[in-house]
């Protein structure tokens, strides 16, 4: 998903405001929810999301969920609106949902302006990045003009900025919330590259002390993707499966950038393993020329926290919170985790799964 955020200073009154509806329009559970819950984010008719994205005229990107399109709101500005398509869930557990997002509160972390709830009709609108998503950034280094030194210093930042917004994500909000699918397109970038989950409370919520939870039409990304979710004998799906989501974007912001890495689809070339080869001190890693002493130290700080969290199972990989320690920490101190085994993601189908 393209979009992107400005960076606003939202009064508070936008969040206890609620736009009419007709009182044919009305759904008297959505009501009724709407009260129990007091004042959410503003709730918005379909004709106003017509008339602040000027009838969809401008597509922002394509994602799982649906379509997302900007558009504009006075004394707001700039925002991004995703259209839900074939949205199964009730209206108790969309509101719920609602509800959830607009609890999160993170720098890291996107922010919901607004949703629509007009029977099958139903939209979610957030802030609007201007730097777009993460794999725009990654492959528009040229476009940039940027010199390697801030281009190293942008991904690390991004790096760390994503895994605190995991971290707020896993333990820091009120509705405990694992995202199952982070990848490039789902990191949105302000105007100043601070990093943006986005769409992570479109996953499954797991609430209080739960433990379980079943992911219907389970999420993720080949290349991406936990190997508990394919293997079940490797462990229970978890944060852990976020962690190791999270190191292979690492490994790809790293690598889709700077290695010279020719690999054909077809190949059984294991990207890791690849890494590890050039991993060890007197090894080249293939940087830019012209690459310095400190930026070589922040690659190969990335890609050996990167190893750790795409460890093969579960229990071998660390928690985000030591993720970040270890990107802020000193690079001595960092160790070469084992090898992870390899193995062939393919996407699985409809599950229960038990999650920690």
């Amino acid at each position: 998903m393209i979009a992107v955020i400005f960076i606003l200073k939202i009064k508070t009154g936008i969040f206890s405001w609620k736009a009419p509806l007709f009182k044919s329009e009305k759904d008297p559970s959505i009501e009724k929810l709407m009260g129990i819950h007091g004042s959410l984010v503003p709730r918005y008719r379909y004709n106003d999301l017509k008339k602040m994205t000027n009838s969809f005229s401008e597509k922002l990107g394509q994602g799982g969920f649906g379509a997302v399109y900007k558009g504009e709101i006075s004394d707001v500005g700039f925002v991004a609106v995703k259209i839900l398509t074939e949205s199964k869930s009730s209206p108790e557990e969309f509101i719920n949902e609602v509800v959830s997002i607009s609890r999160t509160s993170h720098v890291n972390v996107i922010t919901l302006l607004g949703f629509c709830y007009e029977g099958k009709k139903r939209a979610l609108v957030f802030e609007y990045m201007p730097n777009g998503s993460l794999d725009r950034f990654m492959y528009s280094r040229k476009a940039l003009n940027m010199s390697s030194s801030l281009e190293w210093q942008i991904l690390y930042q991004i790096a760390i900025g994503i895994a605190r917004g995991l971290e707020y994500l896993h333990r820091g909000c009120n509705t405990k919330s694992l995202h199952f699918d982070i990848k490039p397109q789902n990191i949105l970038l302000d105007r100043d590259f601070i990093p943006k989950i986005s769409d992570f409370g479109l996953a499954k919520l797991c609430l209080g002390q739960e433990s379980a939870v079943s992911i219907l039409g389970m999420r993720g990304t080949i290349g991406f993707i936990a190997p508990e979710f394919v293997c079940r004998n490797l462990g229970r799906v978890s944060h852990k499966s976020d962690v190791y989501s999270y190191g292979m974007l690492v490994l790809e912001m790293v690598g889709i950038r700077n290695f010279d890495i020719k690999v054909s689809n077809n190949s059984e070339m294991y990207f890791p393993e690849w890494i590890y080869r050039n991993l060890e001190p007197d090894k080249d890693l293939k940087l830019s020329l012209n690459v310095t002493e400190e930026e070589e130290v922040l690659a190969r700080k990335m890609i050996i926290m990167s190893l750790w969290c795409i460890q093969t199972s579960p229990s071998d990989r660390p928690p985000i919170v030591k993720v970040i320690e270890m990107l802020e920490g000193s690079f001595e101190s960092l160790q070469i985790p084992p090898k992870p085994i390899s193995y062939s993601p393919t996407r699985p189908s409809s599950q229960h799964w038990e999650m920690t």
